[in-house]
């Protein structure tokens, strides 16, 4: 009978509170997903731009000694 019960759940129509429940879990992963990307892009541009202000310093410092 259990078996029965589990076949016949499988094929039929899930309610509109099952379907919502599970669209909701999905945007709470796509948000956190987005989120994560956001976090390496932002560390991304916080890298270059330190990078930035490394190599400027280092091209200033080198022009300076190729000019005496």
């Amino acid at each position: 009978m259990r078996l029965w019960t589990e076949l016949k759940n499988t094929f039929r129509k899930p309610t509109p509170l099952e379907v919502a429940t599970v669209e909701l879990v999905e945007a709470e992963l796509a948000k956190l997903e987005a989120e994560t990307g956001r976090d390496f892009a932002m560390s991304q541009v916080q890298y270059n731009g330190d990078r930035i202000v490394r190599l400027k310093k280092f091209v200033a410092a080198a022009t300076k000694e190729e000019a005496k």
